[in-house]
């Protein structure tokens, strides 16, 4: 390579947050949770109990603004 490559912030923000959506669903899956409802139910109430700390689940999602979160999983959503 013999040029500079650029990456824009919020592009890797979002891939971030992706990335520990995908793994705090498996985490949900794996203790027997529905995610999408554990999930809907974090995003909209701010309570971190809907989400379990197992494998550091709870702790990963509470590193993410709410209002971000549901920005990308909108985008990831509209772009399908």
């Amino acid at each position: 390579m013999d040029h500079t490559m650029t990456y824009d912030k919020s592009e890797i923000h979002e891939a971030l947050i992706e990335d520990t959506l995908k793994d705090i669903i498996s985490s949900l899956e794996a203790k027997g949770y529905n995610p999408i409802n554990q999930l809907v139910g974090y995003l909209m109430t701010g309570d971190p109990g809907y989400i379990s700390s197992h494998l550091d689940a709870r702790s990963k999602i509470t590193r993410f603004d709410r209002a971000k979160i549901l920005e990308v999983v909108l985008k990831e959503y509209l772009n399908k």
